[in-house]
């Protein structure tokens, strides 16, 4: 898959690799801003049973 997607990027290897730090970047944010926020209250991540 990461093989598809290097050779699917345009351009020559520096503009390969700036892409691909780009794409993750957003893929990192949108995770981040998006994804996590929407999840967290359908987790309970900080319910801890030490102590009880």
């Amino acid at each position: 898959m990461y093989g598809w997607i290097w050779r699917t990027l345009p351009g020559n290897l520096v503009t390969r690799g700036l892409t691909a730090l780009v794409l993750a970047g957003l893929v990192a944010a949108v995770l981040w801003y998006v994804v996590f926020p929407w999840i967290e209250p359908r987790v309970s991540l900080d319910l801890t049973t030490v102590g009880r």
